[in-house]
């Protein structure tokens, strides 16, 4: 009796982890598909049920993956067709008497140019297609930071010699100096501090801090800012203001590699923009 008992929970062991293999690499990929749009498909095993899922799971990621290259393709032919009556434009522009009128239809020109290269480039990002890898995160800040003292800004960098990292790098390069940027033009400088540790489960994530010297923002502008366009300073130049994708394009990376970046108040003064990556 006892060796026909041990029989069943071996098999009824066996049975079990036949069905739940599948259900975890499922719970997996699924996952997976929040951070990377271009993963592999998952193979289709397991019991009837269970691949009927995955044939659709894998159908829908076919999907958004079309719908995200159609969409694309279209922005670039749109931006693509507006350069040649822009173009026109700035040759019609060249021929006005007024000085004045023809300074400030080129400088409308240069701004509408400007804001079709940054939707392009925030549509396409081009770093999407970037393989992951393992990098240095700590390094990677240092070498921002050591870019932006060498251009005469102050650039503080506080925290572990080393911190290993997997994502994109050049990606998650240009989200960061977006970041440190927005930080320099509203704050004069910033400290960016890196902080390593579990983040609640039996993962370990990185708390990056860039904090700056400026006035901060509204408390209900936090999210506003990230929206596309969007902008605190309400003049069209873009010499002050920019074309408002800056802080867009760093949270759409960020998010692209399972993370998010929010802002805050420092009660000493000024802005906090804290980034959380998985590690």
């Amino acid at each position: 009796m006892g060796a026909i008992v041990a029989v069943i929970l071996l098999v009824s062991l066996l049975a079990a982890r036949r069905v739940t293999a599948p259900l975890a690499g499922f719970a997996a990929a699924a996952e997976r598909l929040s951070v990377d749009g271009q993963a592999d498909p998952l193979p289709e095993e397991g019991p009837r049920e269970l691949r009927a899922a995955t044939r659709a799971f894998n159908r829908m990621q076919a999907r958004l993956a079309r719908f995200v290259a159609d969409r694309t393709q279209m922005l670039a032919a749109i931006g693509h067709d507006l350069r040649t009556p822009i173009t026109r434009l700035r040759l019609r522009a060249e021929l006005v008497d007024d000085p004045e009128m023809q300074r400030r239809m080129l400088s409308d020109l240069d701004e509408m140019e400007a804001m079709i290269s940054a939707t392009l480039a925030f549509a396409r990002d081009d770093a999407q297609r970037e393989p992951r890898g393992r990098f240095d995160l700590a390094d990677l800040l240092q070498s921002l930071c050591d870019d932006r003292v060498d251009a005469g800004h102050r650039a503080l960098y506080d925290g572990p010699a080393h911190a290993v990292a997997e994502g994109r790098t050049v990606a998650l390069r240009r989200a960061l100096a977006n970041l440190m940027d927005n930080a320099i033009k509203y704050g004069g400088g910033f400290t960016v501090r890196l902080e390593t540790g579990p983040d609640g489960s039996q993962h370990r994530n990185a708390l990056i801090h860039i904090d700056d010297d400026g006035p901060g923002i509204p408390e209900a502008e936090f999210e506003k800012v990230f929206a596309p366009f969007y902008r605190l300073e309400r003049s069209r130049s873009r010499d002050t203001g920019g074309v408002g994708l800056g802080l867009s394009t760093a949270r759409s990376i960020i998010r692209g590699h399972g993370g998010d970046v929010t802002l805050a108040n420092r009660a000493e003064g000024g802005l906090r923009a804290t980034v959380t990556l998985p590690l």
